[in-house]
């Protein structure tokens, strides 16, 4: 549903939409600086997915418990887990109060219950029920670590080799695999790597061609820390890079309601940054570069007046990001960089 995804996509604080046919599913990536706001836009998003989507009538690959089925709340920057958690039960709480929909909640936020038990149907709701919503099912809240959703789609698999992938996929540490039938006899091989900084997309990529023999084609569903973004398919699925691409389309945005013509140029200019940067590749130089364009960000906003709280909270925590993913220190010209991009985020 085209307009569905439009719809979904249209929330000020969306970061990226990613909608797979053959699941019939989206996935649908927000920040916000604000647990009240954020709960608010959740809030907002599930009640359009309860309104549109009506499972008796729909079909996919993926399992399932709901419309809107998985709401993860991850903590980025300054943020605490303890705080995700508490967020992801007032989300929780609003959802079967505002939408009559039961609530499972899982991950930190459901004392470590996985997805794959409530899926099994053998849990009662920790909010509402025994019966489920009548078209739009049930809602899983949780609130756990980023992770990256990485799948590998290949032409043709014999169904013993699509056995001994999933389980030595499922070796790696934290990988979570499972294989899917897509159209025209093609395979995926869908994975959560929910520990990337020890098995991220590059390791993944390289163990599946390793026991296939084949290089498959791979996609990354939502973003990915950029700290474990090296592999293929992630080149403009940075999180940090669209944290600062965000920021800078609502510094854009002030701008030109300013008007006047040198406010206009600046709206120009930070317009152009964020469509590079949401475009931005996972090469150490682009990593380095992504961190210094997110802090000479935060500097023009003063002069400019442009300045807000929850732009510079997105582009101090895309900077701070960027700078922890860089591993490659060479020459005197970078290392001098990286002194002056860890003196200007020691000073705040």
């Amino acid at each position: 549903d085209l307009d569905l995804v439009a719809a979904l996509a249209g929330g000020r604080h969306v970061l990226d939409v990613h909608a797979d046919p053959d699941h019939n599913r989206s996935v649908v990536t927000l920040a916000a600086a604000s647990p009240d706001v954020l709960i608010d836009e959740l809030t907002a998003q599930v009640a359009t997915a309860v309104e549109r989507i009506d499972l008796a009538s729909h079909a996919g690959v993926h399992p399932r418990v709901g419309a809107a089925d998985v709401v993860p709340i991850v903590p980025l920057g300054e943020v605490t887990m303890a705080e995700a958690v508490n967020a992801a039960h007032r989300l929780g709480e609003r959802l079967w109060r505002e939408l009559g929909l039961p609530v499972f909640f899982y991950g930190e936020a459901g004392g470590g219950r996985r997805l794959v038990e409530i899926r099994r149907r053998s849990l009662a709701p920790d909010l509402g029920g025994p019966r489920l919503h009548p078209r739009a099912g049930a809602v899983c809240v949780g609130a756990r670590p980023p992770l990256v959703a990485y799948n590998i789609a290949f032409d043709e698999l014999p169904p013993a080799v699509v056995g001994r992938l999933v389980r030595q996929m499922r070796e790696l540490p934290g990988v979570h695999a499972l294989a899917f039938p897509l159209t025209g006899g093609r395979l995926q091989l869908s994975m959560n790597l929910t520990r990337p900084e020890e098995a991220g997309p590059a390791a993944a990529f390289e163990a599946a061609q390793r026991v296939t023999g084949l290089e498959g084609s791979a996609e990354l569903v939502g973003l990915c820390p950029v700290g474990a973004a090296a592999g293929p398919g992630c080149d403009g699925g940075l999180l940090e890079a669209r944290l600062a691409a965000t920021a800078a389309g609502w510094a854009a945005e002030r701008a030109r309601r300013l008007g006047g013509e040198e406010h206009l140029r600046l709206a120009d200019r930070l317009e152009a940054e964020a469509r590079s940067l949401r475009a931005l590749d996972a090469s150490q130089q682009a990593i380095l570069g992504g961190a210094e364009r997110a802090a000479a960000l935060v500097r023009i906003q003063q002069p400019a007046g442009i300045a807000e709280p929850e732009t510079t909270t997105f582009l101090r925590t895309a900077a701070t990001g960027f700078r922890e993913a860089v591993r490659q220190v060479a020459g005197a010209t970078v290392q001098e960089r990286v002194h002056l991009l860890d003196r200007w985020l020691a000073n705040g």
